[in-house]
């Protein structure tokens, strides 16, 4: 998972009025899918009530990347009641995951 800067997508979200949070979903679901997660495509985000089924699959990805640490209701519940402030907070489980795999990575080691 990439690593973004959770005050820069808040900003985003704000200054452009809320269209950055779509392109986060997208971008989010490719890294999910890359890692093994099944999720349809992110088209489904923009057709009523087939959105929610997006949403839920996309909070099943989570719960898959995250190996359970960030179960799929949880997710769901944040991004549907909080909005941005879950998108934050979803964000930083996966700014830990990619420091974690940075830091699995092995070492170059200087002789």
């Amino acid at each position: 998972m990439r690593n973004r800067s959770i005050v820069g997508m808040i900003l985003l979200t704000l200054v452009t009025l809320g269209i950055y949070p779509i392109y986060w979903y997208v971008s989010t679901k490719n890294e999910m899918v890359e890692q093994g997660a099944e999720i349809p495509t992110a088209l489904l985000l923009i057709v009523p009530f087939a959105n929610i089924y997006w949403m839920w699959k996309w909070s099943v990805g989570v719960e898959h990347v995250t190996r359970g640490k960030t179960s799929a209701a949880v997710s769901m519940l944040l991004m549907m009641l909080l909005g941005f402030i879950g998108m934050a907070i979803i964000q930083s489980s996966f700014n830990n995951l990619a420091l974690q795999a940075r830091n699995d990575l092995p070492q170059a080691r200087v002789v």
